[in-house]
């Protein structure tokens, strides 16, 4: 049991410093927990969640079709151009846009196709970019949370737990409407008198032509179109019994077809490195598993709660989100869901007929918004800093937290209520 902690511990801590490739440093990991006899390589295969796999790569191939249309960049100038004659107003069109992209699209993948296109808005007005940037992946955060596909966190919760993309929907949707909804009312009380910006700056925006950005029209309406299936395959997938990353590797796949993209060029766009990294992850956290760590720390924690259910809820949105502020939110989620796992058996829960689901929304919301609170919080706020950083425009980690932590803290509070008053207070 000590040897498979002291792995996963060094391998956590690399990942978190970043001294070495997070994918080298798990795959490092996962073969010696392999080599030392700790999980024998059939156990560490079979623990390999290739429904997450499936999901991830169909949605990285579907994505790189759709973003070298140009479609990403029509939908930002689109919207800096409507809203040119007040920049207060842009900001919140651009917090809204990121959350609804961010909530279907990989939120990564999100900021990485808007943050270039809202520096050059911002150089236009001639202001900081750096308020737009930080906001908009605090709101990529929040509206990734809302469903099964926009976080990593919750696909990987979705597959193991086994809950569909409408199951996300109906519980989590709710939940982040509201907390969207709070953080534009305090980001107007905050910003509303921030910017002054003089007609002559503004007509720079209001001239520009969407359509330029469009490099090919007749792609982009059959990729939006086979993503608009996709999307609908998700909705239904329960009803017809195929797993959502079937569902998005075919559909990714006939993009490609539909869309005479060049297959192996487009299966150059998946990112490789993060598909090993999760393989990897799961390697180890089997590890882990098979030693009796999960069990150990279960019966820690149910111990902590005692009998209130609520309580350890509680537990796990708040533990979540203060491990995710701080740590990558992906290793800490493949870790606490056999740990959840095991509380659900331990405690009776599934035995004596009550819903575990709280408790996996209450792992989603905290790991998902848990990543607003710090710079290295979620592989967004990365992206957004170095594509900032690149740009001549350096995000601090205290300027990030000086943002983010007070919003994260907010969220929270919004989740912790709505869990109460949802499955406890009305239930």
């Amino acid at each position: 049991m000590l040897a498979s902690i002291i792995i996963f511990l060094v391998v956590y801590f690399f990942i978190a410093t970043e001294k070495l490739d997070k994918t080298v440093a798990v795959i490092i990991g996962a073969t010696l927990m392999i080599g030392m006899r700790l999980i024998s390589f059939g156990q560490a295969a079979e623990a390999i969640d290739w429904n997450v796999i499936f999901l991830l790569v169909g949605m990285m191939l579907s994505v790189s079709i759709l973003a070298k249309t140009g479609f990403f960049e029509w939908v930002a100038i689109t919207v800096a151009k409507k809203f040119s004659s007040n920049p207060f107003k842009m900001l919140l069109a651009f917090i809204v846009v990121t959350a609804v992209l961010s909530a279907f699209l990989d939120n990564v993948t999100t900021i990485i196709l808007l943050a270039p296109v809202t520096i050059l808005i911002a150089q236009l007005l001639e202001i900081s970019p750096l308020p737009f940037l930080i906001l908009e992946v605090i709101s990529s955060n929040i509206g990734g949370a809302a469903t099964l596909i926009g976080d990593p966190p919750n696909i990987i919760i979705g597959s193991q737990a086994n809950l569909s993309f409408n199951a996300f929907l109906f519980n989590l949707m709710p939940c982040v409407v509201i907390i969207m909804v709070v953080f534009l009312l305090t980001v107007y009380f905050l910003f509303r008198f921030y910017w002054n910006i003089p007609d002559r700056l503004k007509s720079r925006i209001s001239g520009a032509i969407p359509e330029l950005a469009i490099v090919d029209r007749k792609t982009m309406i059959r990729a939006l179109i086979v993503l608009g299936f996709i999307v609908f395959g998700f909705f239904i997938h329960s009803a017809i019994g195929i797993e959502s990353g079937l569902i998005a590797l075919f559909g990714g796949v006939l993009m490609a077809v539909i869309c005479k993209a060049d297959l192996e060029k487009v299966f150059q766009k998946v990112e490789w490195g993060t598909i090993f990294f999760f393989i990897g992850l799961f390697m180890i956290v089997a590890g882990l598993e098979h030693n009796g760590v999960i069990e150990l720390l279960a019966s820690k924690l149910m111990i902590m709660a005692g009998s209130n259910y609520f309580l350890l809820c509680a537990y796990v949105l708040i533990g979540s989100a203060l491990f995710s502020a701080v740590f990558d939110n992906v290793p800490f989620v493949l870790a606490m869901i056999p740990l959840i796992k095991n509380i659900i058996v331990i405690s009776g829960i599934a035995a004596s007929g009550i819903s575990a689901e709280p408790l996996w929304w209450s792992l989603a919301l905290g790991a998902c918004l848990g990543g607003n609170g710090t710079l290295i919080g979620a592989s967004a706020n990365v992206v957004a800093s170095k594509i900032s950083d690149k740009n001549r425009y350096p995000i601090s980690f205290v300027q990030f937290t000086s943002y983010g932590m007070p919003f994260m803290i907010q969220s929270v509070l919004i989740s912790l209520a709505y869990v109460w008053l949802r499955y406890f207070a009305f239930a």
